[in-house]
Formats: C-alpha cells, sequence, structure tokens
C-alpha cells in the first residue's frame, strides 16, 4: 500500500466517519492474497483480516495461529492490494506493546483488531486492559487504526450488555478508534450506539442472511465485518465443486 502508515490510517479513520445512518462501512475479511484481491476489484475501499479464517486457511484452530505465522499472512495480503487493511492479531500474542506494534507496522497493516480474551479463554479485567489498549494507543500514535473488541456477548457474561457497554466506554477512554462487541444481537445495537457517542461502532455479520447491512447500520453499526464467515462460506462452494469434480470422475 502506498503512502506512510499515518496518512493510509487517516484514509481508513476517514471512512468510518459521516456515514449516513443506513451506510455503514462493509469490511470484507481476506484470508489470503487470493481473497484480497477479489474483494478489492468488487469495489471494497478496505479490507479487515480474520484471525479465524487465517488460521483455518493456514491449517490452525482458531486463537492457535503462532504470531510469526499470522504476520507472515497479513504481510502477503497487505502487498497484495492497494486499499486500507486492518488485522485481526488476537490478543496480541503476549508480545511487549512496542514490538506488537513494530511487527503490525512492518506487515503494512494500518489498523488492528485487538480482542479483551484472556489467554486462559475468560475475560481480561476491563481497567487492566483499557491501560494496555492505551499503551498500544500511545505506542503507534496516528499510525494505526485502534479496533477494540468486546467479548462479553461470546464469554457467558451475565448482562453482556451492560458489561459491553462499561468496556466499551472504558476502551474509547484509552484511546480506541472504534469498539466491537462482537456477536452482540441487532436489538442491543441501539443502547450500544446511544452509550459511545460519536465513536464507530463495529458489529458481526452473516454473509448472508440476517438483517440487510442498511438495517444494521440504522439500528447504530458504524462498521460490518464477516470474523471467519466468508472463508466458511467460501469453503462450503469449494466442497460443492470438489464432489461435483468426484462425481463426474467416477463417471
Amino acid at each position: 500500500m502506498s503512502g506512510t502508515g499515518a496518512s493510509t490510517a487517516q484514509v481508513l479513520r476517514d471512512l468510518h466517519r459521516d456515514r449516513g445512518a443506513g451506510d455503514p462501512l462493509v469490511l470484507p475479511g481476506p484470508w489470503d492474497a487470493v481473497s484480497a484481491r477479489s474483494f478489492e476489484a468488487a469495489g471494497f475501499p478496505a479490507l479487515a483480516t480474520p484471525s479465524a479464517g487465517i488460521a483455518a486457511s493456514l491449517g490452525y484452530e482458531d486463537g492457535a495461529t503462532p504470531a510469526a505465522e499470522m504476520f507472515a499472512a497479513v504481510t502477503r495480503i497487505v502487498r497484495a492490494v492497494s486499499v486500507p487493511v486492518t488485522a485481526d492479531v488476537e490478543g496480541g500474542y503476549g508480545l511487549p506493546v512496542p514490538e506488537l506494534v513494530e511487527r503490525v507496522r512492518e506487515s503494512g497493516a494500518v489498523g488492528v483488531n485487538l480482542e479483551d480474551t484472556g489467554p486462559d479463554g475468560g475475560l481480561k479485567d476491563p481497567r487492566a486492559h483499557a491501560e494496555w489498549l492505551a499503551e498500544v494507543r500511545a505506542a503507534a500514535g496516528p499510525e494505526l487504526f485502534v479496533n477494540a473488541r468486546v467479548d462479553t456477548y461470546i464469554r457467558g457474561t451475565p448482562e453482556p450488555l451492560a458489561a459491553a457497554i462499561a468496556r466499551a466506554r472504558l476502551y474509547a477512554e484509552a484511546g480506541a478508534d472504534c469498539v466491537y462487541p462482537i456477536a452482540a444481537p441487532p436489538a442491543d445495537l441501539p443502547a450500544l450506539r446511544a452509550a459511545l457517542g460519536d465513536v464507530p461502532l463495529n458489529t458481526l455479520a452473516a454473509p448472508d442472511g440476517g438483517p440487510p447491512f442498511a438495517e444494521l447500520g440504522r439500528l447504530g453499526a458504524t462498521r460490518i465485518t464477516f470474523g471467519g464467515g466468508l472463508l466458511l462460506r467460501a469453503r462450503e462452494d469449494l466442497t460443492a465443486l470438489a464432489t461435483k469434480l468426484r462425481e463426474h470422475a467416477a463417471g
């Protein structure tokens, strides 16, 4: 991607701003260079890599991709396209903040998705995680768009909406550019939107089925991503094709 990290990150920030209520930013999740080029060719202005999709493409379970392989995959995706790429780097792989930020920069990504699930599979302390996000923000400066994922809905938290709002506010105050209460139901988006004010809100959507993207935008979503859903959908198509080829070969 041409341009400095700061200027390209600003392009990504600007894509989140001043969007109409029914016009959320839709960011497909490429898992390799081929899928990235396909999404760019379709006209999407930026891309958001999914850790689950990349893990599956490399033969790992979600959450088990070694950091070096994840950063190498992100680097190949960034190199393949001319639009901004934001990378899901999970919980940061235990790297010191300066090293984490530097490795993201070296990959060419201008944004990060950082989750608040800890290595033990439970939620991190929200204030401690907010302090860590503030360290990332300080180390990255304007060169990275920080999307803070909130995992209350997927970790069985009691009253997940209230917990998500409390965490989202802390993370926004720490300098996150966007918050992502993953798997929040559409009915909770208006409350999340009201609690966050002007801070962009990311929501998870299915590649087909579910509410229309415009409706999710009207409910409060600024940005829509798919996790590993697009890879799973592509895998279904590939499996169907493989079955047809095998049937043809069997004659």
